[in-house]
C-alpha cells in the first residue's frame, strides 16, 4: 500500500483543535504518528489521552475518519501475520510507549 498524505486533528481540553500532517499508510498508523508528533510539541498541552478524539483526513481521495487514542493503543497492540503489518504496528506501538504482540 501506499504513503497518503494526511491531516490529523484533537481538540484539547480548552477546545483548541490541534492538527498535524503526516504520511502512512493506514488509517491508524496515521494517527499513531500523529500521536507522536502532538506528544513532541511544546505548543500542546495536554497531550491527548486514552479517551481523546482523533479526526484523520485522508487529502487524496479526501475522506475523514474518527478514531480514539485507546483504538490506536489496541490497533499497535494486536498481532498481525505480514511482515510489513507487523512493521507498521511495532513503530506506531513505539511511538505510544509499548510493543506489538508477535502475530
Amino acid at each position: 500500500m501506499a504513503l497518503k498524505a494526511c491531516v490529523v486533528t484533537f481538540q484539547d481540553l480548552n477546545g483548541v483543535r490541534h492538527s498535524v500532517e503526516v504520511a502512512a499508510e493506514s488509517l491508524y498508523e496515521a494517527a499513531g504518528v500523529a500521536l507522536d508528533a502532538f506528544r513532541q510539541s511544546p505548543f500542546i498541552d495536554p497531550n491527548p489521552g486514552p479517551a481523546s478524539r482523533l479526526e484523520v483526513q485522508v487529502k487524496t481521495p479526501l475522506v475523514t475518519h474518527t478514531v480514539s487514542v485507546l483504538q490506536v493503543q489496541k490497533w499497535a497492540d494486536s498481532g498481525s501475520t505480514d511482515p510489513r503489518g507487523t512493521a507498521r504496528k511495532k513503530r506506531v506501538a513505539e511511538t505510544l510507549g509499548g510493543a506489538p504482540r508477535q502475530g
